[in-house]
Formats: C-alpha cells, structure tokens, sequence
C-alpha cells in the first residue's frame, strides 16, 4: 500500500512542477492561481511521502520519489510545455525509469 502512496506523492510532484511550468508562462492575476497550485500540490506531496517512509527504506522511497517526479516533468515538458525529445533525452529518461524499477525490485 506504501509504494502505491509513494507513487500518487511522485505524481502530486509532476503537479507542483506544472505549475511552475504554468506560472512562468501567464501574466496577470491569473499567476496567483498556478503558485497556488504549487503549495497545495507541494503539501500533499511532502504529506504522501511522509507516510511511505513510515515503512519503506528513506533512500528508496526519496529515490523513488524524485524519480517519478523527474520523469513526469519531464514527460509534461515534451508534450505540454513543447520542449525538445531528443534522441539522448529519451535515452537518459529511459535509463532513469529503468533505475526507479530496479530500486524497487532490489528493495525489501
């Protein structure tokens, strides 16, 4: 149940990430909303991470973590926010899942 947890705090980093990502691209009134959505993403986030490392290892779950959070921002970049998908970004990105799932299958 904790690695599913650590997952859904992984994707509420994405999340935190988008809004800075929307943040920097509005003007107006309007930027108030993405910070907004910035601290409420980060709190759930920090919070969900919290209770998975009641019971996974801190440094799987941190790894973990961080990982699922660089590979989906990186994800939005590409097919949100219209950044490159170079050939060596998508080779590094797969060498980076494939690190994620090897922690969590060498992880008791």
């Amino acid at each position: 149940m904790n690695w599913i947890i650590l997952i859904i705090a992984g994707l509420f980093e994405v999340a935190f990430a988008f809004c800075l990502g929307k943040a920097k691209e509005t003007t107006g009134n309007e930027i108030y909303f993405w910070y907004a959505g910035f601290l409420i993403t980060l709190g759930i986030s920090m919070t969900l991470l919290v209770k998975a490392t009641q019971t996974l290892p801190i440094g799987t779950a941190y790894a973990v973590w961080t990982g699922i959070g660089a590979v989906g921002t990186v994800l939005a970049g590409i097919f949100v926010f219209k950044e490159p998908a170079s050939f060596m970004r998508l080779f590094f990105l797969t060498t980076l899942i494939m690190s994620i799932v090897g922690l969590k299958i060498v992880s008791h």
